[in-house]
C-alpha cells in the first residue's frame, strides 16, 4: 500500500497545476479511466522506484475570505491527520501573506514530514526574493516552477527519501473485503449487522501498514478479512460534508482492500461524490460490489427496481458490468447476499486462465470470426494471447500492428472476456503489442 502526499496552501497557489504535474509526468504509471476525469483530487504516482498517492487539496473552497480560511483550515487539519508527507505550497509572485503564516502556524505543530514549496519560481528575479519564506520556520525551501515542471525532480527526491521500496504486505491468503461510501450511508450499521452477534469470532488483525487494520471474519461459511474503515477509527470530529474528507479517509482503505463494498443511500440515489469513489476503486483495480442501502424507504412499483439498476448502470458506463445489490441494513434484508457477491467478486478478480484455454477459446474469435478491422488498407493479425502474472486480470494480445487496434475494439474484446470467463465486478486490462 502507498503512502500520501497532500498538498496544501491557500487559494490560486498552483495545487492543483503541482499534482497534475505530479501525476502526470510519469505517465507510465498513471491508470488513465475513461469517464473519471472529475475525480481530480487523487492520483496516484512513482519516483524512483517508490510509490505514493497525491491528494490535491484544491479546489473546495467557496465564498469570501472568511469563508476560505475556515476551509483551508479543516484541509490542512486533515492532511496532518492523514497523510505521511505534506507539501505546503506558496506562491514565490505575491509573496509571503498572512495565509501563509496561519498555515504554516498549524504545520510547526505537527509531526508530519512538511515540505515547503515555493511555486511560480520561473524567472531569476522571482529566485532572489524567496528568502522571506524562511520566516515560516519549515526549514529548507523548495523552488518550483510547477507549469514547467523545474524543481519537481529534487523536490521528490525529498518527499520519497522515507517511502519503502515495494509494498509492504503481511497477506494471510484471505480475501479483503473494505466497506466504502460517503459518510451516512450505512456503512457502520453494516458491518455491525454482520459481526454483532458472535463477536468472539470476530477479532481484528494487524495489517499492512499501521495505517489499516483488518478484522477476521469467519461466520456463516465465509472466511475474509474486513478492512477497517474510516468510519470504524475513532479520529476527530471533522465537517463530513466536506468532499475532501470522503476522499482522504477512502484512499487506505481502498488501496488495502481486494473487493470494495460501495454503499449508496436510495433516499439520496447515485451522487458526484460516489462516482468519485467508484474510480477510485477503479483505477486502483480492485472489485466492486455496489449495495443500494435503506431501499426500505423507497416507494416502489413493479419497474422501481430496473429502473434505479439502469440508472446507477448508466451513470458509471463504461465500467458498468457490476453487481448491484439492493438491501436494508437496519432489517438486515439481503446483508448475505452481499457477503456471497462479494465473494463471488474476488473469486473472479483471482481467476488465471492458463495461455492454452485462451488461445484455443479467444484467438479463433478474434483471428477468424470478428478480426480487428482494417486500418489505412492495413491488417492486424492477431497471433497470440497470454494473461500477465498480476494480482488484477490483465491480459497481453500480440499482434503485427498494436498502433492501429482502436478503443471500440478493444472493449468488444473486453465484453466478450467477460461473456467467456465471468469477470462480473472487475476492471480488466488489454493491452496489444507487437509480438
Amino acid at each position: 500500500m502507498s503512502n500520501i502526499v497532500a498538498i496544501v496552501g491557500r487559494p490560486n497557489v498552483g495545487k492543483s497545476t503541482l499534482f497534475n504535474r505530479l501525476i502526470e509526468e510519469r505517465k507510465a504509471i498513471v491508470d488513465e479511466t475513461a469517464g473519471v476525469t472529475r475525480d481530480r483530487q487523487y492520483g496516484h504516482s512513482d519516483w524512483n522506484g517508490k510509490h505514493f498517492s497525491v491528494i490535491d487539496t484544491g479546489g473546495y473552497v467557496m465564498g469570501g475570505d472568511d469563508a476560505f480560511e475556515t476551509e483551508i483550515r479543516k484541509q490542512v487539519a486533515l492532511a496532518i491527520e492523514e497523510a505521511d508527507v505534506i507539501l505546503f505550497l506558496v506562491d514565490a509572485k505575491e509573496g509571503l501573506t498572512p495565509m501563509d503564516e496561519d498555515v504554516a502556524d498549524m504545520l510547526r505543530r505537527c509531526t508530519k514530514k512538511v515540505l515547503l514549496v515555493v511555486n511560480k519560481c520561473d524567472t531569476a528575479a522571482r529566485h532572489e526574493t524567496i528568502g522571506e519564506f524562511y520566516a515560516l520556520g519549515l526549514g529548507e525551501l523548495y523552488p518550483i516552477a510547477g507549469i514547467t515542471g523545474t524543481g519537481t525532480g529534487d523536490l521528490l527526491d525529498a518527499v520519497v527519501s522515507d517511502f519503502d521500496e515495494g509494498e509492504v504486505d503481511t497477506n494471510d491468503g484471505l480475501p479483503r473485503i473494505a466497506v466504502v461510501g460517503r459518510p451516512n450511508v450505512g456503512k457502520s450499521s453494516f458491518i455491525n449487522a454482520i459481526t454483532g452477534q458472535q463477536r468472539n469470532i470476530v477479532t481484528p488483525i494487524a495489517g499492512t501498514t499501521r495505517d489499516s487494520l483488518l478484522t477476521h471474519y469467519n461466520l456463516f461459511g465465509f472466511d475474509f478479512n474486513f478492512v477497517d474503515t474510516a468510519g470504524l477509527r475513532k479520529k476527530q470530529k471533522v465537517n463530513e460534508d466536506l468532499e475532501f474528507y470522503s476522499v482522504l479517509r477512502s484512499v487506505r482503505t481502498i488501496e488495502s482492500s481486494d473487493v470494495c463494498i460501495l454503499m449508496l443511500d436510495a433516499s439520496q440515489g447515485l451522487e458526484q461524490q460516489d462516482l468519485n469513489i467508484f474510480g477510485l476503486i477503479q483505477r486502483n483495480h480492485k472489485g466492486v460490489v455496489i449495495v443500494v442501502n435503506k431501499w426500505d424507504l423507497i416507494e416502489k412499483d413493479n419497474n422501481t427496481h430496473m429502473d434505479f439498476e439502469n440508472l446507477i448502470r448508466e451513470r458509471i458506463a463504461p465500467f458498468n458490468d457490476v453487481p448491484i445489490v439492493f438491501t436494508s441494513v437496519i432489517n438486515k434484508q439481503r446483508i448475505h447476499k452481499v457477503l456471497e457477491t462479494a465473494q463471488q467478486v474476488y473469486n473472479a478478480r483471482s481467476r488465471k486462465i492458463s495461455t492454452s484455454e485462451l488461445n484455443d477459446t479467444l484467438l479463433p474469435i478474434v483471428k477468424e470470426q470478428n478480426p480487428p478491422p482494417s486500418v489505412k488498407g492495413k491488417w492486424i493479425k492477431i497471433k497470440y494471447i497470454t494473461q500477465l502474472p498480476t494480482p488484477y486480470p490483465q491480459f497481453v494480445f500480440f499482434c503485427n500492428l498494436p498502433q492501429y487496434v482502436r478503443d471500440p475494439y478493444r472493449r468488444y474484446v473486453e465484453n466478450r472476456m467477460r461473456e467467456l470467463w465471468d469477470f462480473h465486478g472487475v476492471p480488466i486490462n488489454i493491452y496489444f503489442r507487437a509480438k
